[in-house]
């Protein structure tokens, strides 16, 4: 029950995002923001990523028993998909600006800032989701046990995961890069490095540090209750 209520109410803040996008359009006579709506797109694009991930895993343990190297193949390779996608769920939070309103359009300034806190917030719940989905596979790969979910390996783990996905939103924001940039591995290296010459490697630093804490507290917040509930039923 406490995860279905936890699971629709991101669904919902999802829908709220795009109604609100879309609404603004329709309501006030606006031009429509595609960006915004790509962007709600690409941050519910992880979690696919990992059910197709999960779902590939099965068909394969169904086909061939026992899986062996081929399951881990697929396995490892749709990891390293959802990884690199894992940055645009959280990249939403950046959305929170009103670069979006043009010089004398008709919508409310309440409106957009509620509209921009609503995006936000999706891209958070978005990020906890594919967190503790995370964490759940890998506990049930490593451990099998519901108790592993407290363990201090699983939790350097999701630490891991967010600094990584503090780092990608840099990436992202700052240096224009996108997900689909590692087919040009060179090419992004280089522009990285491009990007981080002089004193931006601290700037990177600190966005990575602060963005990767405010990650961390909102995980203890919205995933660290389901843990305690998950550990305490075992």
């Amino acid at each position: 029950m406490l995860l279905d209520s936890w699971f629709a109410g991101i669904v919902l803040m999802n829908v709220s995002a795009v109604a609100l996008v879309v609404g603004r359009a329709v309501v006030f006579h606006t031009r429509l923001y595609r960006p915004m709506l790509l962007n709600i797109g690409l941050s519910i694009a992880p979690i696919v990523v990992l059910g197709v991930a999960l779902a590939a895993i099965v068909v394969i343990t169904v086909v061939w028993h026992p899986p062996g190297l081929v399951s881990l193949i697929v396995f490892a390779v749709m990891m390293l998909v959802w990884l690199l996608f894992l940055p645009n769920a959280a990249y939403l939070i950046t959305e929170l600006n009103l670069n979006h309103r043009k010089p004398g359009e008709p919508v409310p300034e309440w409106y957009d800032v509620l509209l921009v806190l609503t995006l936000a917030m999706s891209g958070v719940l978005n990020t906890m989701l594919n967190v503790f989905a995370a964490q759940l596979v890998y506990v049930a790969m490593r451990f099998d046990k519901v108790q592993a979910l407290a363990f201090p390996e699983v939790r350097l783990v999701v630490a891991v995961v967010i600094v990584l996905v503090s780092f990608g939103i840099y990436l992202g924001r700052h240096v224009r890069v996108n997900s689909w940039d590692v087919r040009h591995p060179w090419s992004l290296a280089r522009k990285v490095g491009r990007h981080l010459h002089g004193r931006r490697g601290l700037a990177m630093a600190g966005f990575t540090v602060a963005t990767a804490v405010f990650l961390t507290l909102m995980y203890l917040v919205v995933v660290g209750p389901i843990v305690s509930v998950f550990v305490a039923q075992a």
